[in-house]
């Protein structure tokens, strides 16, 4: 115990020490973040790569328990070859994130090399093996592992918008993760995350809102990995059959905003690296609260999320699976009273019955386009264009081609609450399209449109050219007819 109190205090000295010290020497070298009035909406430059102190802090932690006369001191020295090759994979994260306050990386390449990491933590023993009482196959345990531990990194590096949040957060799941490990009785867990947990809370002092100092991804990204990797470990020794459930709860609030990123981008088609206004904090913000109190409503939510993956971690089975349904309802409807529009429109795709109507849609937009394509004639081109057009919700239709023009509504004429589509074919030749308000009718009018377009305006001076060609094929030959050779042939 005493050694674990000497690992939290000289952590958290250490930082609080260190921070300030840093700060004047980034903001000396120029290495700050500048606002830029949508995305950074601090007021002057803030100097970034928090990192720096924090993982100062850390391995001093350790260095000044190693040669203190703890016994603890023992463990440490049994677990540093294991400590070495997790420090090895977490000191590339921060390597990769400091290049990137340093000098700005791709995202394909700190993608890499937090790839690269995640591979190092699994070989220095960080494995999911089982998730629950279902045990995990050894050729998915790699990727499986990689892919926790990458989304760990990112959802601490997404969330950190606010002053003080993903460093705020980052506590929350450390230290639960760290009342996890002495419940379960795993001291060198406990041991690992101590420091941690020492080092974000002297860095939060100068992080909180105002902030005179930020993570910067060589913050965001090593403490999200070292907490994913802490996190499998936490869930190796834990004795309830729902495995990696526990951590999940720890970290939700970054995975969560992560998931919901990622999904948002999905359905607006974006790129889901790229970043954006529509994290959950950004949502707050809209809302009109001010940064202080986003990060303080958001770690409430840390704090509750951390209880309840604590007593969901010693609970019995049943009673465990009665946390974990309250603990997913809660998280829908937190998100759902955000009011993300991309979501509500789904629900209203999947269960109002359009999505049913989207593909009955494009099931008449394919037959007619085949139809279309088909046509050889200006006539026939109407005849389809007449048998289809009402089904997508018009009302008239008016088609002029050459010389002759071809009309028909359903309504009568004038209709008042109406607009109308005018497709150009050529210079004199064009199609409209006449369709009332509100109509009910399948919801790809544009396209239909545009199919009409396309296909009509490579058709049109092509069937004209075939007509007057035909028409010039007739003239002569009624001319050949007329001539006394011909009248001589006929008789």
């Amino acid at each position: 115990m005493y050694s674990l109190a000497l690992l939290g205090l000289s952590s958290f000295l250490l930082a609080f020490l260190l921070t300030p010290l840093c700060r004047n020497l980034f903001r000396r070298w120029g290495l700050v973040d500048r606002p830029d009035g949508q995305r950074k909406l601090h007021t002057h430059p803030i100097p970034r790569a928090g990192g720096v102190p924090i993982m100062t802090a850390y391995l001093g932690a350790f260095a000044l328990l190693l040669v203190s006369p703890l016994a603890a001191g023992v463990i440490v020295k049994g677990a540093l070859p294991f400590a070495w090759r997790i420090l090895s994979a977490g000191a590339l994260v921060f390597g990769v994130g400091l290049l990137d306050d340093l000098r700005g990386l791709k995202p394909w390449q700190k993608f890499a090399g937090q790839v690269i990491a995640g591979c190092l933590a699994f070989w220095a023993g960080v494995d999911i093996t089982h998730l629950g009482r279902l045990a995990v196959p050894a050729w998915l345990s790699l990727p499986l592992t990689v892919v926790w531990l990458v989304g760990c990194s990112n959802a601490f590096n997404l969330i950190d918008g606010v002053d003080g949040l993903a460093a705020g957060a980052g506590f929350f799941a450390t230290v639960t993760i760290l009342l996890g490990g002495l419940l379960h009785g795993n001291v060198p867990l406990a041991m690992a995350t101590v420091p941690l947990a020492g080092a974000l809370l002297g860095f939060l002092r100068y992080n909180f809102n105002p902030a005179s100092i930020f993570l910067g991804d060589s913050g965001s990204l090593t403490v999200g990995f070292l907490l994913g990797c802490y996190g499998v470990m936490w869930s190796q020794k834990s004795t309830t059959v729902l495995g990696m459930t526990a951590p999940l709860m720890a970290l939700a609030v970054p995975l969560v905003d992560t998931g919901v990123s990622i999904a948002r981008r999905f359905l607006r088609r974006q790129p889901v690296f790229v970043g954006d206004t529509g994290h959950i904090h950004h949502r707050l913000l809209a809302r009109g609260l001010t940064p202080r109190r986003v990060a303080l409503l958001l770690y409430l939510a840390c704090g509750l999320a951390a209880g309840m993956s604590l007593l969901a971690s010693v609970s019995a089975n049943g009673f465990a699976g009665v946390i974990i349904v309250l603990f997913c309802g809660a998280a829908w409807i937190g998100v759902q009273h955000l009011g993300y529009a991309e979501f509500e429109t789904a629900r209203r795709i999947v269960y109002a019955g359009t999505f049913r109507r989207l593909v009955n849609a494009e099931l008449l937009l394919r037959a007619f386009r085949d139809e279309l394509n088909a046509a050889a004639t200006p006539e026939e081109c109407w005849e389809v264009i007449q048998r289809t057009y009402t089904q997508f919700g018009f009302h008239e239709i008016r088609f002029k081609i050459g010389d002759r023009v071809y009309r028909h509504t359903t309504n009568g004429h004038g209709v008042p609450k109406s607009w109308t589509l005018r497709i150009q074919l050529s210079e004199n030749d064009y199609l409209n399209l006449s369709r009332e308000f509100d109509t009910q009718a399948p919801p790809i009018v544009a396209r239909f449109s545009d199919a009409i377009g396309e296909i009509l305006t490579a058709k049109t001076s092509g069937m004209l050219a075939a007509e007057a060609t035909q028409r010039h094929i007739t003239i002569m030959g009624l001319q050949r007819a007329n001539t006394p050779l011909g009248r001589l042939k006929a008789s």
